[in-house]
C-alpha cells in the first residue's frame, strides 16, 4: 500500500505545473497599472494628446499586445504571411490604446478595489480580480488575466462583467474574414477605417 501511495504522489508531482505564477507579485502588477496609470492618468487635466500619449506607453509597457493579437486573430495567424501579421498587430495596437483610452474615462474620479487572484489553467497567468464602485447598481467587476515571461510581468486579458475582450476580439474577427472577400487584408483595412 505504501508503494502504491508513494507511485501516486510521483505522479501527481509529475503533472503538476512546474512553474506558477506568484499571485502576491501579480496583484500589485495590477495596482501599479490601476493606481498609477489609469486613475492618475483619467483623473489629470491633461490635453487628449497627452492622454493619449501616455495611455500609448502604458499599454506597451504593461499588455502584452502582440501575444493578444495572434490569439484574436486564432486559426488565421498560422496562414497570414509576415506582412499581414505585422499590420494586424501595429493596427490592432492602436485601436486598442484608443478604445481603452475612451472607456477607461468611465471610471473618472474612482479607484480600483481588489479582490484577490484565481488561478488559471495555464501555471505561467493568474487573474487578478477588481471592483470598481459605481453611483448606482453594483460594483463594476474587472478581472485582469496576468502572465509572466521571464519574470516579466504583462496583461494578457482584461474581462469587464464576465466579457472577455480578447474572446469578443476573436469571435469577431473570425467572423469577419470569413465573410470578407478580401480575408485578413479587409480585416486590417476596417481596423483601420475605425482609428480616428
Amino acid at each position: 500500500m505504501k508503494k502504491f501511495l508513494a507511485f501516486v504522489l510521483g505522479l501527481m508531482m509529475m503533472s503538476a505545473p512546474a512553474y506558477a505564477i506568484d499571485a502576491a507579485k501579480a496583484e500589485n502588477f495590477i495596482k501599479n497599472i490601476t493606481q498609477q496609470g489609469i486613475e492618475e492618468l483619467v483623473n489629470s487635466n491633461v490635453s487628449a494628446a497627452e492622454k493619449n500619449a501616455r495611455f500609448t506607453k502604458l499599454f506597451n509597457q504593461d499588455l502584452d499586445l502582440d501575444f493578444i493579437g495572434k490569439f484574436v486573430l486564432g486559426r488565421y495567424w498560422r496562414t497570414a504571411t509576415p506582412q499581414q501579421r505585422k499590420d494586424f498587430i501595429d493596427v490592432y495596437r492602436k485601436l486598442n490604446i484608443q478604445t481603452w483610452s475612451a472607456r477607461f474615462d468611465e471610471f473618472k474620479g474612482r479607484h480600483f478595489e481588489f479582490l484577490g487572484t484565481e488561478s488559471s489553467k495555464s501555471p505561467d497567468q493568474i487573474f487578478v480580480n477588481t471592483q470598481v464602485p459605481m453611483d448606482e447598481g453594483a460594483p463594476a467587476q474587472v478581472k485582469w488575466r496576468v502572465k509572466e515571461t521571464n519574470g516579466q510581468m504583462r496583461v494578457v486579458d482584461i474581462i469587464i462583467e464576465n466579457v472577455s475582450l480578447a474572446q469578443t476580439s476573436r469571435s469577431e474577427y473570425t467572423s469577419y474574414i470569413q465573410k470578407s472577400p478580401n480575408g485578413i487584408d479587409g480585416l486590417i483595412a476596417d481596423l483601420r477605417s475605425r482609428l480616428k
